[in-house]
């Protein structure tokens, strides 16, 4: 029985899960997912020393960028995002080799596409700096958007909350939330942000799926923001990475 499975820490959020089961389950595909919750990186060569029927991994939090050195190979989008989320295990005799990819800048872009208006929408903040905003900030860029990090200390490239005036907001209305600020069980945090100087034309996207609507979603949402969980772009990139384990 062919085996895939999640790595990340900690995985007690993780959709991915029940996702593929039920997807192996319905399908009659002779499979099984499981999750890994290895405490360091380093964890993860006595994951495929124990699991010779692995064939492809998923990869999240705080993961996507530590696993690199692990890899054999790497996608070209996968490079240039500097993060990978999917790993395809082939086994070569006794040797394993492992390919990286970044199926998050996929579900992404097709999910937040149609939300966006070219007249109104031309500048984006990112809040976060992590494996996932990486893909993000590649895929509103693929979009012709200009973006911006926002993060919670002095880093290059960065600004802070602090200085996220309703100016900016009038002026970056597309906002997606790539922080865990929110996810339950901490249901009642949100990122500081003027929420007051959202409008219609504002749109707030967060990757957080649980709940569904977030408390960055629920105060933007009360000023007339579109919003929008991060739940397709979960499905999407489940679909991804299905794909991508079984290319040929």
């Amino acid at each position: 029985m062919d085996k895939y499975g999640l790595i990340g820490y900690p995985l007690g959020h993780s959709f991915s899960i029940s996702y593929f089961n039920q997807k192996f389950q319905d399908e009659g595909i002779n499979a099984i997912y499981e999750n890994f919750e290895i405490p360091t990186i380093d964890a993860l060569t006595e994951v495929l020393d124990s699991n010779p029927s692995l064939r492809g991994l998923n990869v999240t939090i705080p993961y996507k960028e530590k696993v690199l050195p692990f890899l054999d190979s790497i996608s070209p989008e996968a490079r240039a995002i500097g993060a990978v989320n999917v790993i395809k295990v082939t086994h070569e005799g006794k040797n394993v080799k492992l390919k990286g990819y970044n199926s998050d800048v996929i579900g992404f872009t097709k999910s937040i596409e149609p939300m966006l208006d070219k007249k109104w929408h031309h500048k984006a903040l990112i809040l976060g700096t992590g494996g996932a905003s990486k893909a993000v900030d590649f895929g509103l860029r693929n979009l012709g958007l200009e973006t911006v990090f926002v993060s919670r200390y002095e880093r290059p490239g960065t600004i802070q909350y602090a200085t996220i005036t309703p100016e900016v907001v009038k002026e970056y209305n597309v906002i997606v939330n790539c922080t865990p600020l929110g996810m339950y069980p901490k249901t009642e945090e949100c990122p500081l942000l003027p929420y007051e100087a959202m409008d219609v034309h504002t749109i707030l996207y967060d990757l957080i799926y649980n709940p569904d609507e977030t408390l960055f979603m629920k105060r933007g949402a009360e000023h007339g923001a579109q919003v929008k969980n991060g739940l397709e772009m979960l499905l999407l990139q489940a679909f991804a990475s299905w794909e991508i384990w079984h290319e040929k």
